[in-house]
Order: structure tokens, then sequence, then C-alpha cells
């Protein structure tokens, strides 16, 4: 617990220092999003409440959090908080046909024998629970590549306020490649990183390949991969239209 301390006290003297009062709003932040999750899960425990719906509001208060009150309400944020919105709809259509395909949800093999001794009869849709960790899990990634692209193509249009939509637009898609790469190779070794203990255990219990690459939680977590990088890939043409066409409507 002391060095949890430590380490949190470390991390806001330096975003406090090298970010002013932008680090210091982006580490109460911090606090906010857990409280959010915090209070999602709890809901979730209600068999009457639908998890998808809990999600979108969690998304949408994340969103607001990671946005507005992080960079406050102004154009960029406007813009990248209704890209991220609409990437998030339009995945999580995708993820719940997918989930539901891939049988993903619920627990592993791996898993059963540490979850033995509880009953798992708890009235909750884990096809639902499944897509709503999926999303859960690229909010933050979408949003960040949101304001990637949205902030400085405001710089963009703020400097050269004769640029026609279409080339805003292109503009905004050139930035959006140059963040494409680093932002799905963070998704993947962030994966591996969490789950190399997982990997090595497979290598301890001489399992072959196969059988890895088919077990439920290396595929729950690969797909979550995946669809963090498409969600990524597929936020970028959407926030450079929707800022385009509201810088070059606005002037």
């Amino acid at each position: 617990m002391n060095a949890i301390v430590l380490l949190a006290a470390i991390l806001f003297i330096l975003m406090a220092i090298i970010g002013g009062k932008k680090g210091i709003r982006s580490f109460l932040a911090l606090f906010f999003n857990f409280g959010v999750l915090l209070v999602t899960v709890i809901f979730m425990n209600d068999p009457k409440l639908n998890p998808i719906y809990l999600t979108l509001i969690a998304c949408v208060a994340i969103s607001a959090i990671n946005l507005f009150y992080i960079n406050e309400m102004n154009s960029k944020t406007k813009t990248a908080f209704l890209a991220t919105i609409l990437t998030t709809i339009i995945l999580l259509l995708f993820i719940l046909v997918l989930t539901n395909k891939s049988m993903i949800q619920g627990f592993g093999e791996e898993e059963i024998e540490e979850l033995g001794a509880y009953s798992l009869f708890i009235g909750v849709d884990f096809v639902k629970i499944g897509a709503s960790v999926i999303i859960m899990s690229t909010i933050g990634a979408i949003t960040d590549a949101a304001i990637a692209i949205s902030s400085p193509m405001r710089e963009i249009h703020y400097h050269n306020p004769h640029l026609s939509r279409k080339e805003l637009f292109a503009s905004g898609l050139s930035i959006g490649r140059d963040i494409l790469g680093t932002s799905t190779n963070t998704l993947f070794f962030a994966f591996f990183g969490g789950y190399l203990a997982l990997l090595i255990w497979f290598k301890d219990l001489s399992y072959p390949m196969g059988e890895i690459v088919n077990s439920k939680i290396f595929v729950a977590e690969m797909i979550t991969i995946l669809i963090a990088g498409i969600s990524v890939t597929l936020v970028i043409p959407i926030t450079a239209w929707i800022t385009a066409h509201f810088f070059v409507k606005k002037a």
C-alpha cells in the first residue's frame, strides 16, 4: 500500500510539473474514471438492468471526463466527443454479434479451479457482459485517437482558414496514418505485457500451439486487442470528417 501511495505521489508531482493545471486535471480524471467503472460494475449486478445500456452510459461519462474535464469544452473536444460516441455505437453492434458467435463469454478452463467454490448462477447475461468488457477496454484508445486528430486539425484550420473541407479532411487522414501504427502497437504490447504470465504458464503446461490459440482466455484477449485496433482505425476517418465538416461550416 505504501508503494502505491508513493508511486501515485510521484505521478502527481510529475504531471503537475510537466502538465500544469491540465496535468493535475488528468491525474484527478483517473479517479473519476475509476469511480465510473466501479459504479457501472455495481449496477451490472442487478439483473433488471441491461449491461449494454450501462456500458453506453459509462462510455459517455468516461469520454466526457477525458475530453471536457481535462481539455475543457471547445471545438476540438466537441468533435472528438461526437466521433468517440459514434464509433462506440458502430462497434457495439458489431461486438454483440461477434461475442455471441465466437462463444468467448464466461470463464475459461484455466479459471474454473479458482472459481470452483463459487456459484456461477448469478443471473447475468455473460454475452452482454463480454461485449461490455470489450467496449470498456477500447473506449480509452478511441478517445485518445479522436483528440489526437481533432486537436492538430484545429491548428491547421486556424493557420490555414482558406483550406477546403476536402483538403482539411485529407490533412486529418494524414495525421491519423501517423498515429495509427503506434496506437495499434501500444495496444498489442499492452496485451502481451499483461498476459505474459499466462503465456509462460501455457508453456510450462506444455500446451501445443493449436490449444493455446484456441483457448478461451487467449482468444478473448486477442479479439479484444483486434477490436481495439479496429476502433482506432475506424475513429480516424470519422473524426477527420466530423472535424472538417464542423470547422469549414463554422468558418
